[in-house]
């Protein structure tokens, strides 16, 4: 089974739009997007540096555009259709789309909104995520609780991101857990999926209203548990509530994992979730799209797929 997924926040790098805007049709759809959220996503998608993109107001669209894009570009593959869809944290409204949950703009104009609500959650007070590279996942834990910072991201395959105060995170690496072999800053601007999110809970839920969800098409994938979601209504829900609580990517692997899967392909700008998989899933095949060129691997990777 083929499960496409969609990596979350700081993944985006800049430029990283620009060959895909290349592709027939695509810049007019971006154009369409840009003035559906009055966003320019062509302009920062290609054009913005570092530190624009790294504006959670500006990367959360950006990168679910992104995973949009190259997406349809999968489309037009013969046999393409994957057995199941999830993301990571923002690109959880990706895999949404994917799954026919949401429209394309629906998607966009949504996430647009939790892009500026978390973005103004952040604004609050002075706080980041770092990765926990190896450690034993509960030692790990423990020792973050005990530092005051909240687990934020159980990635699975050794990886752990501790979100909280610039100063808990400071204290974190003077004081690193037992085994955890380097912490790394992360390219975000905020704690994300924690108490400090809360008051983007409420704003999402209120944009949330104004959408009307179908039920996925393809099994979806949550992250608030790993579970599989069976009705939009509550894809819906989840999307908002997850805002404010850990992402337990290491659940959705495991889920992967009862399903059969046997090839995963992550959506521009891809690579992070591929390189947690071929750690926390040996013998299953891994594709990142990072830029049209790897379109020609994916048809291949759909062909053995289906004959296999």
């Amino acid at each position: 089974m083929l499960v496409l997924v969609a990596p979350g926040q700081g993944a985006q790098t800049p430029g990283f739009l620009t060959d895909w805007l290349a592709l027939p049709g695509a810049a007019d759809r971006v154009a369409a997007w840009s003035d559906a959220i009055q966003l320019d996503l062509a302009h920062f998608g290609t054009k913005a540096d570092a530190d624009e993109i790294r504006d959670t107001s500006v990367a959360q669209p950006l990168l679910v555009a992104a995973g949009l894009l190259s997406a349809a570009a999968l489309g037009d593959i013969p046999g393409f259709a994957p057995g199941a869809v999830a993301g990571h944290s923002v690109g959880e409204i990706t895999a949404a789309a994917f799954a026919g949950v949401l429209d394309d703009t629906a998607a966009l104009t949504l996430v647009r909104k939790r892009g500026l609500a978390m973005a103004e959650a952040a604004a609050v007070t002075e706080t980041g995520m770092s990765a926990l590279l190896g450690g034993d996942p509960e030692v790990s834990i423990a020792h973050l609780e005990k530092l005051g910072l909240t687990p934020a991201n159980v990635n699975g395959a050794g990886q752990i991101v501790a979100a909280g105060t610039m100063e808990q995170l400071a204290a974190l690496n003077e004081d690193k857990p037992e085994g955890v072999r380097k912490v790394v800053p992360l390219k975000v601007a905020g704690a994300f999926h924690t108490q400090h999110m809360a008051p983007a809970v409420d704003r999402l839920a209120e944009a949330a209203k104004a959408l009307t969800p179908a039920d996925p098409k393809v099994t979806y994938v949550s992250n608030k548990d790993g579970r599989s979601v069976a009705t939009g209504a509550e894809v819906l829900e989840r999307l908002v509530g997850q805002v404010a609580n850990p992402v337990r990517w290491d659940l959705c692997m495991e889920t992967f994992k009862e399903l059969g899967v046997t090839a995963i392909i992550e959506v521009c700008p891809g690579g992070t979730l591929t390189g947690l998989a071929k750690r926390a899933l040996p013998g299953v095949k891994t594709l990142a799209l990072k830029t049209p060129d790897n379109l020609d691997a994916a048809r291949e990777l759909v062909a053995e797929h289906i004959q296999a």
